[in-house]
């Protein structure tokens, strides 16, 4: 193990999306974490990507097949916890405590556990045991509102906001808090992470300006919504697409000249009433070329430019492959462990295992009791 979480360990208790996410950059981190996996029933699943390589986000962990539903599983669980550092699961509220794996039984294993939860809705409220996905939350936080056309419904933007940013990034930054007071207090506590107050939370710039004033008008017609001229992207002779965020005046003076731009209209860029004319006239300017003629003319100066790339194109560029943003993992491109550190290095440790693989090791490795082995193969419950 490298990275600046080298000698931390956790217990993932397997799900979807956020959950996962966290594992991941947790792990990419150097943190020791087991996937606790439900057993193979080799039925039909709406997930079939799961346990193969191509499961990006179970890349660095080792896989625990467990049969949670009989009691020796639930032990050698809480077998594990008791010597975690933290747990994490994503399950609806109240599943683990049917497991009988909740915070309290765990907690009184080890009261150091910090017991990390991201749920949608939160692990109270009205809408708590409510099903739900990505967009349903970032519906209900106000930011899906916001993103698209004043003509057209709002547009779901991936599964970034809700699931990754609002839900596994703030699943990740609440475990590592804890674990920081943990060293002072001797104590865990539990993390509830929701998915709807962390899409709100990625858009405080946004509410800030509203209260101020400067976030008014119809969808997308706010400046970073892509209303103005000088932020937005526009499609190319080729039909392929670039993106423009010339905001300071500086950068602004420096896209009019590279565009060939002398029409006295383009001096107000601030004035709203004109972005939609002014739209229109730069959209038929880089129609008149191709985008990689664009890209000659304006990557790596202070235009704020960049080729809007598919996700074949994306790791074959030229800045992303020098930084080395993309990685190979068993012949699988995926974006590497990110932020960078300059002594404690991160990096993948293994590609995704496929559930129950490294049953044998982890039992070993985690001193679990040979007589409960014992029972839980007798019921092949491991």
């Amino acid at each position: 193990m490298s990275g600046p979480l080298n000698g931390i360990r956790m217990v993932e208790m397997v799900g979807l999306g956020p959950c996962p996410f966290a594992a991941m950059m947790l792990a990419d981190m150097g943190a020791e974490v087991i996937r606790i996996d439900r057993q193979p029933t080799g039925g039909a699943t709406p997930y079939p990507m799961q346990g193969t390589k191509f499961d990006v986000m179970a890349r660095g962990r080792r896989s625990l097949a467990l049969d949670l539903k009989q009691p020796e599983g639930r032990e050698l669980a809480l077998h594990l916890v008791a010597q975690a550092d933290a747990l994490i699961e994503g399950f609806r509220p109240g599943v683990m405590e049917r497991l009988g794996l909740g915070p309290d039984v765990c907690m009184a294993r080890n009261p150091k556990l910090v017991y990390g939860r991201v749920t949608g809705w939160g692990q109270d409220g009205p809408l708590a045991n409510a099903a739900g996905h990505d967009l349903n939350y970032i519906a209900m936080s106000g930011m899906l509102h916001e993103i698209g056309r004043s003509d057209a419904p709002p547009v779901p933007p991936l599964n970034l906001v809700g699931d990754f940013g609002g839900g596994g990034m703030m699943l990740a930054f609440g475990v590592l808090c804890a674990l920081l007071e943990a060293r002072g207090s001797g104590k865990g506590q539990v993390i509830d992470a929701a998915m709807v107050e962390g899409s709100a939370l990625l858009g405080a710039m946004i509410y800030g300006y509203k209260a101020f004033g400067a976030w008014a008008g119809e969808r997308g017609s706010s400046m970073l919504a892509g209303g103005a001229h000088f932020y937005s992207t526009y499609a190319c002779a080729d039909c392929k697409f670039v993106s423009v965020g010339a905001i300071e005046p500086q950068f602004y003076a420096l896209l009019l000249k590279l565009c060939g731009i002398d029409d006295a209209t383009f001096n107000t860029q601030m004035d709203r009433e004109q972005w939609p004319s002014l739209k229109t006239k730069i959209a038929a300017i880089f129609a008149t070329k191709p985008r990689q003629a664009w890209c000659e003319l304006m990557e790596g100066t202070d235009v704020c430019f960049a080729p809007v790339l598919d996700m074949n194109e994306a790791p074959e560029h030229v800045h992303n492959r020098a930084r080395g943003t993309f990685i190979d993992v068993d012949g699988v491109t995926q974006p590497g462990p990110a932020p960078r550190f300059s002594r404690t290095v991160p990096e993948v440790s293994s590609p995704p295992a496929s559930p129950g693989q490294d049953n044998d090791a982890i039992l070993r490795d985690w001193n679990v009791p040979g007589e409960l082995i014992e029972k839980l193969r007798e019921k092949k419950g491991v």
